[in-house]
């Protein structure tokens, strides 16, 4: 067994980061420089892991460092990063005596996300999620209001049920292979036991990412939490929880699949339906944001249903496009909701008030739509090639039809904000930071769609070492 800390250090830096934090919140007299200063370590650690490379065993064998859960890492150290930077000048505003909280629980969450990506034991499992999952809810409760109150509780009873049935079924799954790691769950005889205690891992999951029918927290926490704790709790989460569930499914669980497919497939396709047609309706900008989220959450589902290399690749490479593209989204939305609302009418001619806001928001959901040649395209694109060559023709098809209609409600805002007379003559104030931070996702959006190949190579290296 190994106890090398060397596979671990991105998490132990991570950590780093979290004590100069805390030890600076105790002595800066300008609290606003803690969020620049997170960003930076985070950045860092980011840069680093291009040139530092320590794989290998870690924790008795219940960690493992390689090539997937590496890619992983990147795209939730991009993830944290970015929701440092634009939380700067939300948390200056609304709790200045309280950023060091703030910023502590993201880096403590993002510790948590970082570990369950190289986690198969189902007890450092587990760990990981709780330590994902509890900060999380205290940062969309961060502001003492009555609604902030209902999305932190929202999201704490939602982690809660997650936490119940993930050990009802671990239990079941320990009872039957005599252990916890995922390699012995790969020798162990189906019995319904066994086959109950997959389902009840799965549906604990599904509380985790908001899939349907678990989703019903999702829309009020997303409306009611501040905003910059939303545009990073709208994709690093998921996005930690689908590699972790990626690897259980590609390793320990991978010649069971005829227990897990079907059901997984059918929450694929609910999900994917239910988010889609139900972000139609809504008149809020951050609940449709929320159920849209919903809707990708079944296109990352399909891509584990489908398996093999090409389809962790695209989960892999999907990832990536969504961090950057939705977290930008939640930016720019939560900016004009802070300042005149977030109905869908709040943002009539933001055009003509704050054309910089306008415009980013509209490559943000130009991307989310599949439009070409943003990085969401070229996600879709990838996720659907790989589902259609592996068998699952029918619901690629559904999935084009779904995001024709994503388009739909998604042009509903831009129609707001390009095609509707002005209401509001002021413009929306952008702090530095989180025009930096909106910028950087504009960057990423556009360049990444303009030259994906290294991206989707580099998915694929990753994706072989979590595929059979």
């Amino acid at each position: 067994m190994s106890y090398a800390f060397g596979p671990l250090w991105v998490e132990l830096a991570v950590l780093a980061v979290a004590g100069l934090i805390f030890a600076a919140d105790l002595f800066m007299g300008d609290k606003r420089g803690l969020g620049a200063l997170a960003a930076m370590g985070l950045l860092g650690v980011l840069v680093a892991s291009f040139f530092v490379d320590l794989p290998g065993l870690a924790l008795a064998d219940t960690y493992i460092a390689d090539a997937s859960s590496l890619y992983f890492k990147r795209v939730l150290l991009l993830a944290g990063a970015l929701g440092c930077i634009g939380s700067v000048d939300f948390v200056d505003r609304v709790f200045p005596a309280r950023q060091g909280e703030h910023y502590l629980l993201l880096l403590f969450s993002l510790s948590g996300m970082l570990l369950l990506t190289g986690a198969q034991d189902l007890v450092l499992w587990v760990v990981g999620f709780e330590l994902a999952g509890l900060p999380l809810a205290l940062m969309a409760a961060m502001r003492k209001d009555k609604r902030g109150a209902e999305a932190g509780l929202k999201l704490f009873l939602a982690g809660a049920a997650s936490t119940a049935v993930t050990l009802y079924g671990v239990s079941f799954l320990w009872g039957s292979s005599g252990g916890s790691e995922f390699a012995g769950l790969a020798s162990t005889a189906v019995t319904p036991l066994f086959a109950l205690g997959v389902l009840l891992v799965l549906g604990g999951v599904g509380f985790k990412i908001g899939a349907v029918p678990f989703h019903l927290w999702v829309a009020d926490t997303y409306e009611g939490a501040p905003a910059p704790a939303v545009a990073f709790m709208s994709v690093a989460p998921k996005i930690a929880v689908v590699a972790s569930l990626a690897r259980l499914l590609g390793t320990g669980l991978a010649g069971h699949s005829a227990i897990w497919s079907t059901p997984l497939l059918a929450l694929a396709v609910i999900t994917l339906l239910v988010g889609n047609i139900t972000a139609v309706t809504q008149q809020d900008s951050r609940r449709l944001l929320a159920l849209s989220g919903v809707g990708h959450m079944g296109l990352m589902l399909l891509a584990l249903v489908v398996g093999g290399t090409e389809a962790v690749a695209a989960l892999m490479f999907y990832a990536l496009a969504y961090v950057v593209t939705n977290m930008g989204a939640f930016f720019t939305v939560g900016l004009v909701a802070e300042r005149r609302g977030g109905l869908l009418r709040d943002f009539d001619g933001l055009i003509h008030s704050s054309p910089s806001l306008a415009v980013a928001l509209l490559i943000f959901l130009f991307s989310l739509g599949g439009i070409p040649f943003l990085i969401g395209f070229w996600g879709k694109l990838v996720l659907f090639w790989a589902a259609w060559l592996g068998g699952y023709g029918g619901v690629v098809l559904l999935g084009v039809i779904l995001s024709v209609l994503a388009l739909f409600y998604y042009l509903r805002l831009a129609r707001a904000m390009f095609i509707q007379p002005s209401t509001e003559p002021t413009e929306v104030p952008v702090g530095w930071p989180s025009l930096v931070a909106i910028g950087l996702c504009v960057a990423l959006t556009v360049g990444l769609g303009l030259v994906p190949g290294p991206f989707i190579e580099a998915a694929l290296e990753a994706a072989a070492t979590l595929t059979p």
